[in-house]
């Protein structure tokens, strides 16, 4: 009977070029249900996590003896709605972590790098800064005209890692995510508080 099961399965070229056939219509339906995501990069992220999902949940459902070709339309609907909640092909995003879109989800926020420019106009985070009641306005002024002149200095993969150093990501991640090692992420981390301090003359105030 089991013999009989195996000879009768589709072999692994057929259920990928099952697959590949329907990829358009998952694509699609993916994109339409992420058409209000207003960042293109995301949205792809998001397109590619669904049509990784399907092809994890095709094979499975070969296996189980089903035609998933028959229902692929919704098969891309339900992977949408998992990606949309953090499920990832791989994982679970995590429910605490600030830069996870299921924590953003969850608790209603959204994190996005310093600006560029700084400008009269009332951006949100240049006047969350303003905002802070730790520091004298003189000051956070100052730092409002300082820091992007100074990371305009920088390359731009060294703002990459600045800007992700700012929102708090540890020395595993950064090294992770920049492809360096951990010892080196610690070494930029004190090179940009030197050259930080330089730029602003804090040593010499200090001296």
């Amino acid at each position: 009977m089991f013999a009989q099961a195996s000879l009768s399965a589709p072999s692994l070229d057929q259920v990928q070029s099952d697959f590949v056939a329907a990829m358009p219509r998952i694509a699609r339906h993916a994109r339409c249900y992420f058409r209000h995501v207003r960042c293109q990069h995301k949205k792809a992220d998001f397109v590619s996590e669904v049509v990784s999902i399907c092809w994890k949940w095709w094979r499975r459902l070969v296996e189980l003896g089903k035609n998933p070709a028959r229902f692929a339309s919704a098969l891309a609907t339900y992977a949408a709605k998992a990606v949309r909640t953090g499920r990832r092909v791989c994982c679970q995003l995590k429910p605490n972590d600030v830069l996870s879109e299921r924590a953003q989800q969850r608790h209603g926020f959204s994190v996005s790098k310093l600006p560029d420019h700084s400008t009269l106009s009332t951006n949100p985070l240049t006047e969350a800064l303003a905002e802070t009641p730790s520091y004298d306005p003189s000051e956070l002024a100052a730092f409002r005209i300082d820091f992007p002149s100074w990371r305009r200095s920088h390359s731009q993969r060294y703002r990459r890692i600045i800007d992700d150093m700012l929102v708090g990501e540890r020395t595993l991640e950064l090294a992770n995510k920049h492809g360096l090692s951990p010892a080196r992420v610690s070494q930029l981390r004190r090179e940009f508080h030197a050259d930080w301090q330089r730029f602003t003359g804090a040593e010499q105030t200090a001296a």
